[in-house]
């Protein structure tokens, strides 16, 4: 699946069975692509090896809370957000609240 964002482009995986949304990144180093979660307006970073970057849109899909190089060990929970997007570290460059998000 492609997101794109102000010209900006990202291949994510997509969350969809439970194993997936259990384990999302953890454990994984060098990342490369990101991942979507559907309906998920929460994470945690617990067991990750490396930094993150995570999106948050709402059901209209406008980015509601972006956060850059989340470290391992937290926890995220965002009332505005419907889904999330996990990137790998360094990757949110020209984002900003309230831009649309294009999934395709």
């Amino acid at each position: 699946m492609k997101i794109s964002v102000n010209k900006e482009d990202f291949n994510v995986g997509v969350a969809n069975t439970f194993k997936k949304r259990l384990l999302g990144l953890m454990g994984k180093k060098n990342i490369k692509e990101g991942l979507y979660f559907p309906k998920t307006n929460s994470i945690h970073t617990f067991f990750m090896k490396e930094p993150i970057d995570i999106i948050m849109i709402n059901k209209e899909n406008y980015v509601v809370y972006i956060k850059k190089n989340l470290q391992k060990n937290k926890i995220l929970i965002k009332k505005k957000a419907y889904h999330t997007i996990e990137l790998p570290h360094n990757s949110i460059k020209n984002i900003n609240i309230n831009d649309k998000l294009t999934i395709s």
